[in-house]
């Protein structure tokens, strides 16, 4: 047949020589150890904006501080600024959806890593507290600055509010492929509950090690409570 048009005239050679949707993207995402330069200067940039919005609020209050001066000290724009935070007072506190690895979320998901949801709610509470302990010392000084500026607990409260709704999420997605008894606010509480007891030992060890460290303790007393009741 003659060809009637040029789309009729690609060889399969031609075709196989143009790059697909996939390899665009990852030539514009660039090589994995481009991707964790980027990703490490976002995080130093994310946290220099906290420290820089940290320090002055300390210094001159909370309604002094403008996104403008928190820019200007961490050596960025105020555009820049906004693709971080959505306001300063985020920036003092540091707010940001709770970041679970990617492999730590499809895992849980899909059912695992171990089918048994307690457990598998403690690898998803150790990926959170990982996070936790890498930020502490801003976290302390956040809440230092809470206590100095009460304005910033109702911030402080919106956080918790869409941390709550992430793992709602979370656990929806796996309610859709495995059954669970437990509701969603029940799940949510237990989350918390084995992050705070954590930290709290973590920190009566004087912030040794990790606060991941203390989290097999605190559900061996939490398994202890529910197995002593089941007993009786």
């Amino acid at each position: 047949m003659v060809p009637t048009s040029s789309h009729e005239t690609a060889t399969p050679a031609d075709a196989a020589a143009r790059p697909g949707l996939r390899e665009l993207a990852t030539a514009l995402e660039g090589t994995p150890a481009e991707q964790g330069l980027r990703e490490r200067k976002k995080l130093a940039r994310r946290g220099a904006l906290i420290d820089a919005a940290q320090q002055l609020v300390a210094e001159h209050g909370l309604d002094a501080v403008t996104v403008e001066m928190i820019s200007a000290e961490a050596g960025v724009s105020p555009r820049t600024f906004f693709n971080y935070f959505e306001s300063k007072d985020d920036a003092v506190l540091g707010a940001e959806d709770a970041g679970l690895p990617e492999d730590v979320v499809r895992t849980f998901v899909e059912g695992g890593p171990t089918g048994r949801l307690l457990s598998d709610l403690q690898v998803v509470v150790a990926a959170l507290l990982a996070a936790a302990g890498e930020a502490h010392d801003r976290m302390m000084r956040a809440m230092d600055l809470i206590q100095q500026e009460p304005r910033l607990m109702q911030r402080h409260v919106v956080w918790m509010d869409r941390h709550k709704a992430r793992l709602v999420e979370l656990f929806e997605a796996r309610r859709a492929t495995t059954p669970i008894s437990a509701s969603n606010e029940l799940l949510t509480m237990l989350v918390l509950l084995l992050i705070r007891t954590a930290l709290v030992a973590w920190e009566h060890a004087g912030y040794t090690g990790d606060p991941a460290d203390h989290l097999p303790a605190a559900v061996a007393q939490l398994v202890d409570v529910v197995a002593h009741d089941l007993a009786d």
